[in-house]
């Protein structure tokens, strides 16, 4: 209830709740081989959740839905390793919003190269209707046959979600 200049009123409560979505959170539970030195999109085979279906396993990627327009978090991680025993020269995340390059994660081990990497990334985007997001992963390893690491632990990961009340 609520008063009206001394007139007291009832509030529908579902007019007053807000909640982050649509929101969703996907996983790469088995390993991707991948050209070396070229982007590749990484590939996701489950979702953990997808509140408003705007997660389209199918394609691996973020599309917002109708009337979904806004600011929105969107974050990743990706574990990426070098086989057998050669090591990594370069390792780069690429967000792609709509087909183009709109962040660059870039985890560089020239200085102490390694067999593997996790890079993580976080950003905010501003969406309408219909666009999308997608992650691809860039991996340069001194043997040409690198992998980007799925299991149930969450090392290969992309999630998101709308901001309420900016």
């Amino acid at each position: 209830l609520i008063s009206d200049a001394g007139t007291l009123k009832r509030v529908d409560y579902s007019y007053l709740k807000s909640s982050n979505t649509p929101a969703f959170f996907a996983l790469k539970t088995s390993d991707q081989n991948i050209s070396d030195a070229s982007g590749v999109k990484v590939t996701f085979d489950s979702e953990v959740y997808d509140v408003g279906s705007g997660f389209d396993l199918s394609n691996n990627k973020f599309v917002v839905p109708s009337n979904e327009d806004g600011k929105y978090i969107l974050y990743g991680g990706c574990q990426m390793e070098a086989n057998g025993a050669s090591e990594l020269d370069n390792s780069i995340v690429y967000i792609y919003k709509n087909g183009s390059i709109v962040s660059q994660y870039e985890n560089n081990p020239t200085s102490n190269p390694g067999r593997a990497v996790n890079c993580t990334w976080s950003d905010s985007f501003d969406l309408s209707a219909a666009d999308y997001i997608e992650m691809y992963a860039y991996i340069d390893d001194t043997s040409g046959s690198p992998t980007v690491i799925g299991n149930a632990r969450h090392r290969t990961f992309i999630g998101g979600y709308k901001l309420i009340g900016v």
